[in-house]
């Protein structure tokens, strides 16, 4: 019979860390003196990583294949996903992270391609002809012409979706407290009323601050908020059921309300796709 017992140089070695945190350098548009149009990149993470403030010389289509990922871009937090990607102009400072078992794509537009999109980090919605698209520009042995039409294609399709998610987190000292509760527990079911009472403000002072620091109202706000932790949780493969009650709401179709109205797809066809 064979012996299952641990041996002395399995319980000695250093377990590898569970966290892994990325240093990038801080490039400016177009210093890399690399002359491409469009090049991807792929990687399956195997451990939880972070990205410590960053930018690129070229511009960066951010998407994921599987699992969700987020980059934060001053104040703001933005949610990627295998349907919706985020544009990051060439030089704009980010971090990021993303969960054990993502595995993301990117697709980096050299500093003398022009894409029309926007100057400014904005949500691409990863269609199933940009994504066809993009993957035949990582086929080996693409043949030039092929790939010059294909990166036209690109070009040409992408453009900014209908909806996107992000979330501008409050920095103030009035604010501060609520963002932290509410992202470390999206449930927290006390609303402007509760929250003016618990911070010795008026409701008012309250709804102004918010709408001051983030351009949107408090309950917006906190949609968002949920939204983004729902999302990691359905693709991690949480029922929806379970998603609405992590979340902080009664019923699933309160839920799916909520969510579609933030993401423009309901949890199940975010969850199929």
């Amino acid at each position: 019979m064979p012996d299952h017992r641990p041996r002395s140089d399995d319980t000695d070695a250093p377990r590898p860390p569970r966290r892994e945190r990325r240093e990038l350098p801080l490039c400016a548009p177009g210093s890399d003196g690399v002359d491409f149009v469009i090049r991807g990149y792929g990687e399956q993470l195997t451990r939880d990583t972070v990205w410590g403030e960053h930018s690129h010389a070229w511009g960066e289509l951010l998407w994921n294949e599987r699992g969700a990922s987020s980059a934060v871009v001053g104040a703001r937090v933005w949610t990627i996903t295998p349907t919706m990607g985020l544009w990051m102009p060439a030089g704009t400072v980010h971090a990021g992270s993303a969960s054990a078992g993502t595995r993301m794509r990117a697709a980096f537009f050299g500093y003398r391609t022009t894409p029309s999109i926007s100057q400014r980090p904005v949500t691409v919605e990863i269609t199933p002809l940009l994504r066809l698209l993009l993957d035949r520009l990582d086929e080996p042995g693409l043949a030039n012409r092929s790939r010059e039409v294909t990166e036209a294609m690109v070009l040409d399709v992408m453009t900014p979706a209908a909806h996107g998610l992000s979330v501008h987190l409050p920095t103030g000292p009035l604010l501060r407290r609520i963002a932290e509760a509410v992202r470390e527990d999206p449930a927290d079911r006390r609303g402007p009323a509760e929250w003016a009472r618990e911070l010795g403000v008026s409701t008012r002072t309250l709804a102004r601050a918010f709408s001051a620091e983030t351009g949107t109202s408090f309950g917006r706000w906190v949609t968002g908020v949920r939204a983004q932790h729902a999302i990691g949780l359905l693709t991690a493969g949480w029922d929806v059921e379970r998603v609405a009650a992590e979340v902080g709401y009664r019923s699933a179709s309160a839920f799916g309300v909520a969510f579609r109205r933030a993401t423009g797809l309901t949890p199940g066809r975010f969850r199929a796709e």
